[in-house]
């Protein structure tokens, strides 16, 4: 099986143009292990599409399937640009959590050919749910109450205010507010420090994934939850910095979200793998 490993902002995936083949699962979670294999925060693959130009299904390291990938959805679009399936520079992207538009960037030439550096992509609306809060024992086994803003851009978002993020022990936190019963789904998790009205720092635990460098839809959803609470304006460019670097984010008045960050080629691999019938 032919790969290209690709990273946006450090949230790395390997992605395969082709149907998905059955043991999915099974593939993802032996070829994300960073130790046995070639390593990433999952797969991603991008297939063809009756509704949009290409379709994308992501599946994190634990071999579950998520919804939308805001980092990954990036890459795709440098993917098949670079790659030559598409001359197109805006392009339809099918995922789980509706059809997303993509913006291609460019500012250099490969191979006689422009190729992608960055992507805006709509995001698509939005939706803020009312504050929860969840008690959980800290790393001394004191129980904490964390509050947190419901928000979905595709995946689930738990966005926790705190105004020191050297004081928040993602590691031990985030799996447990993951796992949390109000979650029976599991959630993703973003701890957000408000540095200005456009500027935020923002870390996340991914559901299925653990501590990543960066995650698209968790930024958008981080601030969008700052948009609500009167932390961060419409209709105005807010700088994320994430563990990987800095994304783009501008929640429109209608809660339209756009995120611009960049696609990053690492480098291209094979592997001897039992591939089963597609599903």
């Amino acid at each position: 099986m032919h790969f290209t490993k690709m990273q946006g902002l450090g949230n790395d995936y390997l992605y395969v143009f082709g149907e998905v083949p059955e043991n999915i699962e099974e593939l993802s979670i032996k070829l994300s292990n960073r130790y046995f294999g070639p390593g990433a925060d999952g797969m991603i693959y991008i297939c063809k599409s009756d509704v949009a130009d290409f379709k994308m299904r992501i599946f994190n390291a634990d071999g579950s399937e998520a919804m939308m990938c805001g980092n990954g959805i990036r890459c795709v679009g440098k993917y098949v640009y670079d790659k030559g399936y598409t001359d197109k520079e805006i392009l339809k992207i099918d995922t789980q959590s509706g059809i997303k538009t993509l913006y291609l960037k460019f500012d250099e030439i490969f191979s006689g050919r422009k190729s992608v550096s960055g992507v805006t992509v709509d995001m698509g609306k939005g939706v803020v749910s009312d504050p929860g809060e969840v008690t959980i024992p800290d790393e001394n086994g004191k129980e904490i109450t964390l509050h947190y803003i419901p928000v979905s851009t595709g995946n689930p978002h738990a966005v926790i205010f705190t105004e020191d993020m050297n004081t928040v022990n993602l590691e031990k936190l985030g799996p447990q507010v993951e796992h949390h019963p109000n979650f029976p789904g599991g959630v993703n998790t973003e701890f957000v420090q408000i540095l200005s009205e456009t500027e935020i720092r923002m870390r996340v635990w991914e559901r299925g994934s653990g501590i990543t460098m960066a995650c698209g839809t968790g930024t958008c959803a981080s601030v969008m939850a700052a948009v609500y609470k009167g932390y961060c304006p419409y209709d105005t460019p807010v700088t994320a910095h994430l563990d990987g670097g800095d994304l783009i984010i501008e929640i429109k008045n209608d809660n339209t979200i756009y995120m611009t960050g960049p696609a990053v080629f690492v480098y291209e691999g094979e592997t001897e793998i039992d591939l089963p019938r597609s599903k």
